[in-house]
């Protein structure tokens, strides 16, 4: 079964606090400033929750990302992948990556080209990160299936053991597609201002 991310982007704890009460551990973000703001704390009272960066991440912020986020799912380049090892090595602290792939070859979205893959995969692999899986963000105006399937085989073919795909509007599809992770907002804290 896959593990839900509650991506609570934009949201105030107060709207949080109750699926953490209720023992949720999985939970996402996508600008590191709003996290620190708001995990901090509440990540330093409660050692088992789990926070994922699964937003574009600047290379100049990856110091603070390292620092409060466990999983960051959107890797794309040597450049932030180097970035994220010298502040681990900094911080002392081994944090699990998801390279982002570009699926739909979008000029709005992150992440890196299918063909390019492997070729990063191996790079991050040499300084040592923890790749995990592959992540996607399908076009909105085509099938899910279709990425998700090519996806699923790469994944597959580079041996990683985790798959982050999916949010509220094909979760279901990606499910079907053995994900590991769905990132969930609005099915679970409503419609963003």
């Amino acid at each position: 079964m896959p593990k839900i991310i509650a991506v609570s982007k934009t949201f105030p704890m107060s709207e949080i606090l109750p699926l953490i009460n209720y023992g949720h551990k999985h939970f996402g973000e996508n600008k590191v400033q709003e996290s620190i703001k708001k995990w901090t704390e509440i990540k330093e009272k409660n050692k088992n929750i789990m926070l994922h960066m699964v937003g574009r991440l600047q290379t100049n912020k990856a110091k603070y990302a390292v620092g409060l986020f466990d999983y960051i799912h959107s890797v794309d380049s040597l450049k932030l992948a180097n970035k994220i090892i010298d502040e681990q090595i900094k911080q002392s602290k081994k944090i699990k990556i998801f390279i982002q792939v570009n699926i739909g070859q979008e000029i709005q979205k992150s992440g890196i080209h299918l063909n390019d893959v492997n070729k990063l995969v191996e790079d991050c692999r040499k300084l040592n990160l923890d790749i995990v899986g592959l992540m996607c963000l399908p076009p909105l105006n085509g099938p899910s299936k279709n990425y998700f399937s090519k996806i699923k085989e790469k994944n597959d073919e580079l041996k990683f053991r985790e798959l982050s795909l999916g949010m509220s509007n094909d979760y279901v599809e990606a499910i079907v597609h053995k994900t590991t992770f769905i990132r969930i907002g609005t099915k679970i804290f409503g419609e963003r201002n």
